[in-house]
């Protein structure tokens, strides 16, 4: 039996992810909004969660989701592991801090597409707004928001190798910014989220914890919001379980979901807004036909190709120390890069007692630019099911190809000088020569980097399902803040776009648009 919390506030946030942390913050910046935020998971007191080089052990722990795709025919029928945070502070609690933003061409296509108000430079102030950059202030980085962005102060030999050797193969290498005028054909180490004395500045570090203690913000824990409620066309509150007690709340302007690409679509299907046909095959009263819910999922998929270490590199304080963005694919040089490297001199292992392999070193080249594209659906009408995910990940033949480009390439960015003292051979593809070998060994490896999006599109097309203001097509009071709106993914990794999402969103809502 459900019943009410007795509470109405002016706004529900759903998910205290990347997004929703933000949004918490910013609206009850003004003292006269109410707002409640529920979250799935618990509090972000784990001691892993704060220490960067604890990253690989939180995966897979009370802290994750765990999802698992279905089978996928172009992976060996491999089910692969979705990894996605199950606490406050989201996936940004468990992700790998690399502070990418995504490149200047996808935010200009998201414009381009009807969608206003989220060009490049557009949304440039809005990751700004965010941004303590130990770097300073410029044209494109700020100093003045929550957000703590530092460089990587102890590299790797092995990770300036990498720099070096992308500059012995035609590529920039001289204090590369993937976040300023151009992202691709230049080489360098990663920036990430940390705080000045070391510490993961989650979206709940930065934004949510700072802001607790202000009288018109509630939060509400390992709480599992199931279904949205209504009043004909308009959403007026949730529905959540806690323990056993199923507890109803209500607002007077938005509800606003921010459970990210997985659960949003998640929940607007179990509160009756999807494909009709398919809600009617579950037994769920359809609330609005809108068949675009849970469809069009993106992925990025990443591929490793090790080598072994002919020294044993010190172990490196992050997963992921230097990068690189390229075009493989001919005729693409005007889009953004289809190929990132995360390059790293050690291998996870998974094991606390010894969190690296330092025997290892890996390029991993991963598909920022996917054409695939899946979809997420229900399981059945229980909320506590696991949602559908269907990625169809390399169902393009130019996705393999640019796979294979990057194999080659991982090659040859081994075999400069710069990596003459540090690679002994390559472990993997290894003896794999022809395209043939070289295609079934990324079918059995190639594996997600966590980035889904794409499943609540904005736009006005017949597949979109919020606008560009981020407001649910066909529903008053409820708008949607995470990578699910995105139209196309970004080139990198998306934890800052999120952020960004959440800082415009705040922006909308609080100017009414």
């Amino acid at each position: 039996m459900s019943q009410h919390s007795g509470q109405t506030h002016d706004y529900i946030i759903v998910g205290a992810g990347s997004a929703g942390c933000v949004l918490a913050n910013r609206l009850t910046a003004n003292p006269h909004n109410t707002v409640i935020l529920l979250e799935a998971g618990g509090s972000d007191t784990n001691p892993n969660i704060h220490d960067p080089r604890a990253m690989p052990q939180l995966l897979g722990t009370a802290l994750d989701w765990s999802y698992y795709t279905e089978k996928q025919k172009n992976l060996h029928e491999r089910q692969i592991l979705m990894n996605r945070g199950k606490v406050l502070g989201g996936s940004s609690s468990l992700n790998a801090m690399i502070y990418i933003r995504g490149n200047r061409r996808d935010f200009d296509h998201w414009n381009y597409l009807g969608n206003e108000g989220w060009s490049f430079d557009q949304v440039l102030p809005f990751f700004k707004k965010s941004e303590d950059n130990e770097n300073g202030i410029s044209r494109f980085h700020d100093v003045n928001g929550p957000l703590s962005v530092v460089n990587n102060h102890n590299p790797t030999p092995a990770a300036r190798a990498f720099v070096s050797a992308a500059a012995e193969v035609g590529f920039c290498a001289n204090g590369w910014d993937f976040n300023g005028e151009q992202q691709e054909n230049g080489s360098g180490l990663y920036q990430y989220t940390i705080t000045r004395d070391g510490k993961r500045c989650s979206s709940a570090v930065a934004f949510l914890h700072p802001v607790l203690e202000r009288s018109n913000l509630r939060l509400r824990t390992c709480v599992r919001v199931t279904r949205i409620l209504f009043d004909k066309n308009r959403a007026i509150g949730v529905e959540y379980l806690q323990g056993h007690d199923r507890i109803q709340v209500y607002c007077q302007r938005d509800v606003i979901l921010s459970a990210g690409s997985i659960d949003s679509p998640k929940l607007l299907l179990l509160s009756g807004i999807g494909s009709a046909d398919r809600l009617h095959h579950l037994g769920i009263r359809c609330h609005l036909n809108l068949p675009g819910v849970g469809e069009g999922l993106w992925d990025h998929l990443a591929l490793p190709v090790l080598f072994s270490a002919r020294k044993l590199p010190r172990d490196p304080a992050m997963v992921a120390e230097a990068g690189l963005f390229v075009h493989t694919r001919a005729g693409l040089q005007h889009s953004s890069p289809d190929l990132q490297y995360h390059f790293q001199a050690g291998v996870p292992t998974g094991r606390p007692e010894q969190p690296l392999d330092a025997s290892k070193i890996v390029f991993g080249a991963v598909l920022c630019a996917p054409m695939s594209r899946g979809w997420v659906r229900l399981r059945s009408a229980n909320p506590l099911d696991p949602p559908l995910i269907q990625p169809h990940y390399l169902s393009h033949d130019v996705e393999m190809r640019s796979h294979i480009e990057g194999i080659k390439l991982s090659r040859a960015l081994a075999n400069t000088r710069a990596f003459r003292e540090f690679v002994d051979q390559e472990l993997a593809p290894g003896a794999a020569k022809t395209d043939a070998e070289l295609q079934d060994y990324v079918r059995a490896n190639a594996t997600t980097i966590w980035h889904p999006a794409g499943t609540c599109r904005m736009g006005y097309h017949a597949a979109a399902v919020v606008d560009p203001q981020l407001r649910l097509h066909g529903v008053e009071g409820l708008r949607i803040a995470d990578a699910s709106v995105m139209p196309g993914i970004v080139a990198g990794n998306i934890n800052a776009a999120c952020i960004m999402i959440g800082e415009k969103a705040a922006d909308l809502v609080l100017s009414r648009n």
